[in-house]
């Protein structure tokens, strides 16, 4: 383990965080309190440090997104020397929470604001009847789904556009304009279609509202002008309904080779 100097003032520590977010109101503590991802591991760092610590996450999920690599950092108020951090975050948390990994970052890290890009998936079961078993982590739509149409709305999606059409009210933002540097659909088995899109940051539901709009396009059979029309109308009210959130998965979050060079993992 790299040799840490107690209370030490740059000393970062970047985690990369797992969690099913079926029991959570996502990922961003609320004023009432209510239970959200953040707000358990800030309760879980506070049991390890014995006092407040804030964390901050890579960005926001929703109420019931899940993550398989969320990426967030805090400032540890004392030293970490002798705390192996994974194993004593973990013993805090609930199992639908886990920290997979955990690095020395630089203070010019900052889990928010140095991410350059993100890798979403959504996962849809489409078959004629429900799985039980996957309910929690897909969205079920008994009708066939044209994958070629699919393939071909997501087409006009990739490159730099203003997806203001595709924003949920309630986020301030100084621009909607965002790059999809990769957006595809994939048949994954017999019978789930999943859409992966890896982008440059995303806007509030921008995915389950991307999501739900091409699955209706593609239903109706309208042509693929049509998403660039309500691409193009920059109105929330143009696009269809969101997708419902149990299907989407955070994958990954990228930050530059050089920043990423800078982190050491505390961990083998």
């Amino acid at each position: 383990m790299p040799d840490l100097q107690p209370n030490s003032e740059d000393l970062r520590v970047k985690l990369v965080i797992s969690y099913d977010g079926t029991n959570y109101l996502g990922w961003q503590r609320q004023r009432l309190h209510r239970e959200t991802i953040q707000e358990t591991l800030e309760n879980s760092l506070k049991k390890l440090f014995g006092r407040p610590v804030l964390l901050h996450g890579s960005g926001r999920t929703d109420t019931g997104v899940h993550a398989w690599a969320q990426v967030a950092h805090f400032d540890p108020p004392s030293s970490i020397e002798r705390i192996h951090i994974i194993k004593a975050i973990n013993r805090f948390s609930p199992q639908d929470i886990v920290v997979q990994e955990a690095y020395l970052a630089p203070r010019e890290f900052h889990s928010l604001h140095s991410a350059v890009g993100k890798l979403y998936r959504y996962r849809i079961l489409n078959r004629p009847y429900r799985c039980p078993l996957r309910r929690a982590y897909t969205t079920w739509i008994p009708q066939p789904l044209d994958l070629e149409r699919l393939q071909e709305f997501a087409t006009h999606l990739q490159g730099e556009h203003d997806f203001k059409s595709f924003q949920s009210a309630g986020s301030n933002v100084k621009s909607t304009v965002r790059t999809l540097f990769s957006a595809s659909w994939q048949r994954i088995g017999s019978d789930e279609i999943h859409f992966l899109v890896h982008g440059s940051g995303f806007l509030k539901q921008m995915v389950r509202n991307l999501v739900g709009t091409m699955v209706a396009l593609t239903l109706r059979k309208e042509p693929p002008r049509r998403l660039t029309e309500i691409l193009l109308a920059l109105d929330r009210r143009e696009a269809l309904k969101s997708a419902p959130p149990q299907g989407l998965v955070l994958e990954r979050v990228y930050y530059s080779p050089e920043l990423d060079k800078k982190c050491r993992k505390l961990y083998e």
